[in-house]
């Protein structure tokens, strides 16, 4: 593959069921959420091994910063600090002539399993750096069913539908076939989130300055190459 090849092939769109749906925003007064769509990290790996190797691409993680936010106190009598970590995560493709090239992005630790979700999440957002699940930036937020569990909000089951054929539509406005299913159907992922009165709009993707230098690592997991292997 030439880079353009590698780069349309990067950001076929993925199938529905490579796609997780996290609630950005709930209402309570209604129970009604705004519901936006990722990338499973399973889908990433298939993706970049399918493409360009399993040799031939390899991820890092650095820490990259933290601060302190006011959050509703176990008790909902108040309000107590949370300190929020972030980690930044480099995704580097080898190239015959430059060789390897890293593109880096981050995000915080997650309400549900902090670090690991930290690490998914920055994993995600530096794949859209190589275009890879870069079309669900166009799409809009999707009004769904919320139910609660605990302290969580989360998107009833039942509207798991609904979300696939918004997502298919898109595809079909842009004209755009999705690649065939690579993994299993993803979960509704619940997400810790303050309750609110009114709407709030779609967040935007943010993006990251570059890091320090990057240290090697080892590739990706699967062993058996694709393309010859680089010297």
């Amino acid at each position: 593959m030439n880079t353009i090849e590698i780069k349309e092939a990067l950001a076929m769109p993925f199938a529905p069921e490579d796609l997780e749906w996290r609630l950005q925003q709930s209402y309570e007064d209604s129970m009604r959420g705004l519901a936006v769509p990722y990338v499973t990290n399973r889908a990433i790996q298939d993706r970049l091994d399918d493409v360009v190797g399993p040799d031939r691409w390899r991820n890092e993680y650095k820490p990259w910063h933290h601060y302190t936010v006011k959050v509703r106190s176990k008790d909902s009598r108040g309000y107590e600090d949370r300190q929020v970590d972030s980690q930044l995560c480099g995704i580097s493709i080898y190239f015959e002539g430059p060789g390897w090239i890293t593109k880096w992005d981050g995000a915080d630790n997650s309400d549900i399993e902090p670090v690991k979700g930290g690490l998914s999440d920055s994993m995600k957002r530096a794949a859209v750096q190589w275009g890879i699940g870069r079309v669900l930036y166009k799409m809009d937020t999707v009004w769904v069913d919320v139910e609660k569990k605990g302290r969580n909000y989360v998107i009833k089951p039942s509207e798991r539908a609904k979300l696939d054929r918004a997502y298919t539509d898109l595809l079909k406005k842009l004209k755009l076939t999705p690649a065939p299913a690579g993994g299993m159907q993803s979960l509704l992922v619940p997400r810790e989130i303050e309750e609110v009165k009114g709407q709030q709009d779609a967040a935007t993707p943010r993006q990251s300055n570059d890091p320090p230098a990057r240290q090697d690592t080892q590739p990706g997991p699967r062993p058996l190459p694709r393309m010859e292997k680089p010297s």
